[in-house]
């Protein structure tokens, strides 16, 4: 018998996202059997509602699957899905500062930048959405990686001076 770590892999493996009620009734099976407030059960019900669109009924639920102590590899993935989640529903600032205080891991790399990038943008901080992005863009460049940063720290250099 799979363990319930190797279902709901194979969960995501086939998940499709044109079946909606399907896709729910298959994960629900799977978080039922998991006690109530299991971090991990609660962060893949989050999970399948945000990738159904169903981003309002995700929130509460990746915030639950937080509080109820949530680690491991799942954590800095539900601290970037709920962000984006977040700016999904038109509040960047919320996905802002959740973001900033998400510090780098190994798990999900430069993400978080990018989401961060993407909320700072929708709440008209463009200059910085794109040092951002830039900075993050830079650390994977063979070559002129120093010139890109530089650039990219001119962005808000000059906005400041002005």
């Amino acid at each position: 018998m799979r363990s319930w770590d190797e279902q709901i892999e194979l969960f995501w493996s086939t998940a499709d996202d044109t079946r909606p009620d399907e896709t729910l009734d298959a994960m629900r099976e799977l978080v039922a059997q998991r006690p109530e407030d299991d971090p991990e059960a609660l962060y893949e019900w989050a999970s399948v509602h945000d990738y159904l669109g169903m981003e309002a009924e995700a929130i509460p639920l990746y915030r639950s699957a937080l509080d109820h102590g949530l680690t491991g590899d799942r954590r800095p993935q539900a601290v970037i899905q709920l962000a984006s989640s977040l700016r999904n529903i038109g509040d960047p600032q919320a996905a802002i500062d959740l973001l900033r205080a998400h510090p780098q891991d190994q798990i999900t790399g430069d993400a978080a930048q990018a989401f961060l990038a993407l909320a700072l943008r929708d709440a008209g901080y463009s200059d910085e959405a794109l040092q951002i992005a830039l900075v993050a863009l830079a650390r994977t460049l063979p070559l002129y990686q120093r010139a890109v940063e530089n650039y990219a720290q001119d962005l808000t250099a000059t906005k400041h001076e002005a």
